[in-house]
């Protein structure tokens, strides 16, 4: 008998092996009724024995043992499958380990009852092997995809939930501050309690909009007519303060107005500035540089210091990519940063239709320029 008339034939027995074997699968599957350990078992069978029905070339055959098989709909059986296990609890190897028990339980049973191999058999058992690789494969990236979002979503409810306590805190702190009424050391560390709290605020926008840029297609703006000079010239002015003994150099164009969202675009140029300023030379002043280009605005942020590596760069505005150190957080020991910054700097700037661009040279000098067109639609 070939093999797809086995599976077929012998669904039963094959569906109560795989039963069997998904019950174990601990803790995920405790309380699991038989349609759940079953799962989509059934229309795989099904999808496994019509693959092995219908011919193949050698070529095709040749690009299937490269994982180059045709794409299947969002909907196939073993598709569904590695959602339903990621929403389940099933660890990535349990799921995984349930095509090996399937693997073994089909080839088994049918090896007991052929006896006998011929050539026909041994060309069914790599076509089975191609469909059962092929089958994990697909529950493996549904799975993937449903755990990212479960864990991006986790990430999103967790950080707007700690904005209420925090923000609590915040206030309190500043209140206590502002007041006058206590003496030192309280004074001191009323305002530590209020700068800490600004940072943890910081640190959770930031997951925010690493949340949202992931689960919603990037992040959100709202451009109004503003003037791009005015925006940059307050952020230095902010940044000044935070770093008194530091020099920031602004030169500008005259015309510089357009459409942007002025939040957003504050925010990617207080990111990049801050980074200047933490990573280049001590002693050497930050340049920001404003021009027009037509329909376009180009800024750019340079300092001098340590060269960004070539293979670093490629990577620079990956989320979760920490940071160069700068002398004083390689002393410390921490950037206090979640490495969102640049990822969400860039993302802030795609949403407006622009790119960055990052020159870095031998001769220490590190150039961000951001490109936004006038009007970002």
């Amino acid at each position: 008998m070939r093999l797809a008339d086995f599976i077929l034939a012998n669904r039963e027995p094959i569906l109560a092996e795989w039963e069997a074997f998904a019950r174990s699968c601990t803790p995920a599957a405790a309380g699991m009724d038989v349609a759940a350990l079953r799962n989509d078992a059934n229309r795989m069978l099904t999808v496994i024995a019509a693959d092995l029905r219908t011919s193949q070339t050698v070529h095709e055959q040749s690009e299937k043992s490269k994982g180059h098989s045709p794409d299947v709909a969002g909907t196939a059986p073993a598709t569904a499958h590695g959602g339903d296990r990621a929403a389940a609890g099933f660890s990535t190897m349990q799921m995984v380990a349930e095509y090996r028990a399937l693997r073994a339980s089909v080839i088994r049973l049918w090896a007991e009852e052929q006896g006998q191999a011929s050539a026909e058999d041994l060309e069914d058992m790599i076509r089975f092997n191609e469909a059962i690789d092929q089958a994990l494969a697909e529950s493996v990236v549904r799975y993937t995809q449903e755990l990212d979002t479960s864990k991006e979503m986790f990430l999103a409810i967790l950080g707007h939930d700690l904005r209420t306590p925090l923000g609590a805190v915040m206030t309190s702190a500043e209140f206590m501050s502002q007041t006058g009424d206590l003496g030192e050391p309280y004074s001191d560390l009323a305002s530590r309690i209020v700068r800490s709290a600004k940072r943890m605020n910081q640190m959770i926008g930031a997951l925010l909009d690493f949340t949202r840029s992931r689960l919603g297609g990037g992040i959100p703006i709202r451009p109004t007519d503003m003037d791009m000079a005015d925006a940059v010239r307050d952020v230095v002015a902010e940044l000044h303060a935070a770093y008194p003994d530091r020099s920031i150099q602004m030169e500008a164009d005259t015309s510089l107005r357009g459409q942007w969202d002025q939040d957003r675009v504050m925010q990617v140029f207080t990111n990049l500035v801050s980074n200047a300023l933490q990573h280049g030379a001590p002693g050497a002043p930050v340049t920001v540089s404003l021009r027009g280009e037509g329909e376009s605005v180009a800024v750019s942020v340079h300092n001098t210091g340590k060269q960004i590596p070539a293979d670093q760069r490629a990577t620079l505005f990956s989320p979760m990519k920490k940071p160069r150190s700068s002398a004083r957080e390689a002393r410390d020991g921490t950037t206090g940063s979640l490495g969102l910054g640049l990822y969400i700097a860039d993302q802030i700037v795609r949403a407006h239709k622009g790119r960055i661009e990052v020159e870095s040279s031998d001769e220490g000098s590190t150039a961000f320029t951001v490109h936004l067109p006038r009007h970002a639609v």
